[in-house]
């Protein structure tokens, strides 16, 4: 708990934007998906990558700096997957997926948010399922998934 208030007292501006970014995240995932995207699933890594996309997105708002954007939004979704008691799988699983959310907002800085949930919605339709760790690295920035839902 001692490294997430030392990020948040060191990026205090990107606390508020990121707490929002999550709720819109959640809501927009359950809106398309239901409760499949708390699975480990094509809907999880969409909402993952939505998750990085949009903390990234409104911290810009308040300092658009993209250095500082993503070393936040990858310190802070890092360490929820600390936190989180999932297998190395799905922590790999959700880095990866978080990584593909960062690099889509580099690519989509100026598009709606609406557009890049239409992105997300097609990448996920293509979502590669992975069965061991060593799979991850040949997807580069397609989003992966473990289970079939």
């Amino acid at each position: 708990m001692g490294k997430l208030l030392r990020l948040c007292l060191q990026h205090p501006l990107f606390v508020g934007p990121s707490f929002m970014a999550t709720k819109k995240c959640v809501k927009i995932s359950n809106k398309l998906y239901g409760n499949l995207h708390h699975k480990n699933g094509p809907e999880n890594a969409f909402r993952h990558a939505l998750w990085n996309y949009l903390i990234a997105k409104k911290c810009y708002r308040w300092r658009p700096k993209t250095e500082k954007i993503l070393f936040w939004t990858a310190a802070i979704t890092h360490l929820h997957e600390l936190f989180s008691p999932n297998s190395e799988l799905a922590k790999a699983m959700d880095l990866h997926n978080n990584k593909v959310g960062r690099e889509l907002f580099l690519a989509n800085m100026d598009k709606e948010i609406a557009e890049v949930v239409l992105l997300l919605e097609e990448m996920t339709l293509a979502s590669q399922k992975v069965t061991e760790l060593g799979e991850i690295r040949q997807y580069g920035t397609k989003l992966i998934h473990i289970v079939e839902v």
